[in-house]
Order: structure tokens, then C-alpha cells, then sequence
């Protein structure tokens, strides 16, 4: 009975977090794609780089120079670090359908 209990809990909860709308994007004065990019540390983002490949993972860390890409669409095994020169645009998924 507690595990049918607990697992209901855990399901509510679960449906909670994947329902919860996404944040909306913000940019300010001064803003860099660094910045942005701090901003999303833990969420998915998409990038488009220099060369017009775009990459969608999840933003790991992010520092001066580099973005660290984790769990990468369609390369689940890989993960990716790019050099915040190359990137042209980050897209942020804002609206759930």
C-alpha cells in the first residue's frame, strides 16, 4: 500500500515538473552570449554556430570562452564544448505547446 502511495506521489510530481511552463527568455543592457548562456545552465538550449550546424543539448557549464553541451539530441552518448566565438544565435524553447 505505501508503494502505490509513493508512487502516485512520485507521478504527481513528475507530471508537475514536465508541465511547468518554460521560463521565458530575458537579455539586458550589456547582456553577451555568455550570459545568456549562464542563464540556461541546466536547461536545453539550441546553438547555431558559424558554419550553420545548430547543436541542442543540455548547457552544462560556462565560462569566457567555451559552453559545455551535455546530452546532446541525436548523439545521447556524446557531449559537446564550443567556443562562444563560434556561436551566431541560442534559441530557447519559451512556450510548451
Amino acid at each position: 500500500m505505501n508503494h502505490r502511495i509513493l508512487s502516485g506521489i512520485a507521478l504527481c510530481a513528475l507530471l508537475v515538473a514536465v508541465s511547468a511552463p518554460a521560463a521565458p527568455l530575458s537579455v539586458g543592457d550589456g547582456d553577451t552570449v555568455q550570459k545568456v548562456l549562464q542563464g540556461q545552465v541546466g536547461k536545453r538550449v539550441t546553438i547555431r554556430v558559424a558554419a550553420g550546424e545548430e547543436l541542442s543539448g543540455t548547457v552544462r557549464t560556462v565560462n569566457a570562452e567555451v559552453v559545455h553541451l551535455g546530452e546532446l539530441a541525436g548523439k545521447e552518448f556524446f557531449d559537446a564544448v564550443v567556443p562562444l566565438k563560434a556561436i551566431d544565435a541560442v534559441i530557447v524553447r519559451v512556450k510548451d505547446q
